[in-house]
């Protein structure tokens, strides 16, 4: 079981990376450009939850079925469900608190369990340069965010 710990700062209020974070429709991959919006399925959502498949167009790409829930204030956790790569227990979470001269302060832990052998090689990997990767992942689409004149609809 792998472990990344990443941490990272937006100029944009708390409530504002919960939005983004939480809107599947078009125009997704503008901000989290990892993510294949012809990949994307919404299979149920609720008020404070989401239940969505995703993944990259990469050859050999990650797709993973998660349960999104943003029903505590301050906090985004995707429990996966299913994917290619890792299974039940597997999850990111998003800590999210106002900066102290304002902004977000956001704290990332992805958890790891991979379940097949593509998952093993890419724990492997990720092990070893996992928290570099997802941290300049995670400002690249801060700086996406930053950069939108208005938030997400």
């Amino acid at each position: 079981m792998g472990r990344v710990h990443v941490h990272a700062h937006g100029a944009f209020p708390p409530a504002r990376f919960v939005a983004a974070l939480t809107d599947f429709g078009p125009g997704r991959s503008t901000i989290w450009g990892a993510n294949d919006e012809t990949r994307l399925t919404v299979h149920d959502r609720g008020d404070t939850w989401a239940d969505v498949t995703e993944g990259s167009s990469a050859p050999g790409s990650v797709w993973q079925r998660s349960r999104y829930d943003w029903s505590a204030p301050g906090a985004v956790t995707l429990e996966v469900l299913e994917s290619n790569a890792f299974g039940p227990g597997s999850r990111w979470t998003y800590l999210l608190e106002e900066g102290k001269t304002g902004g977000t302060d956001i704290d990332l832990t992805i958890v790891r369990v991979p379940t097949t052998t593509k998952g093993k090689v890419l724990d492997a990997v990720l092990s070893l340069g996992g928290g570099v990767y997802f941290a300049r992942d995670l400002r690249r689409s801060i700086r996406r965010l930053e950069s939108q004149s208005s938030p997400p609809t």
